[in-house]
């Protein structure tokens, strides 16, 4: 679950934006005055947004991002003049004076859950293809004294070095144990 935390140096303005956003069904989880407590907060939460101003009594804005964890995302709100003066950090910003729409909407996308780059399914290796890489384990097993484990890192680090997939690496490992036997 996300969670809202909104940090201002002026209890009442945190106040002010925790309404705003309970009018759009938004619940906001704490209110706080200095990027201390904002930090506390954000250590005891899974995750989610903090909105706050562009300086707070003990740290500036950009102060804060870079000690917040990871698994939380700012929305930094501030005047027109002191967002055009900042460089792009990386964090979302929306100017004063506040559309009430402008923030909803701007929170909703933010919370929204980040669909992952799915990594494309692995192929499965055919029974065969596993035969080999398996013979070549075995083999250098038996012939270099490796434990199972070594010998896979050993075929990966050849495939790797050579660029060629792991079961191409095993049919060479196997051609030239076989040479090596019959030459």
């Amino acid at each position: 679950m996300s969670s809202i935390l909104v940090a201002f140096p002026k209890q009442e303005d945190g106040k002010r934006i925790a309404r705003l956003l309970s009018g759009y069904g938004f619940s906001v989880d704490h209110i706080c005055t200095t990027a201390a407590q904002a930090l506390s907060e954000m250590n005891l939460l899974s995750g989610g947004v903090i909105i706050c101003g562009y300086r707070l009594p003990d740290m500036f804005f950009s102060e804060l991002v870079e000690c917040m964890p990871p698994t939380f995302e700012m929305l930094l709100v501030a005047s027109e003049r002191t967002l055009g003066q900042m460089d792009s950090s990386g964090v979302m910003a929306l100017s004063m004076p506040l559309k009430a729409c402008d923030l909803a909407e701007t929170l909703q996308m933010m919370l929204r859950p980040r669909k992952k780059k799915r990594t494309p399914d692995r192929k499965k290796r055919n029974p065969k293809e596993q035969q080999t890489i398996d013979s070549a384990k075995s083999l250098l097993i038996e012939r270099n004294h490796l434990t199972e484990d070594e010998a896979h890192r050993y075929l990966q680090k050849c495939s790797m070095d050579s660029g060629t997939n792991l079961v191409e690496t095993a049919q060479m490992v196997l051609a030239l144990m076989d040479f090596e036997r019959n030459g």
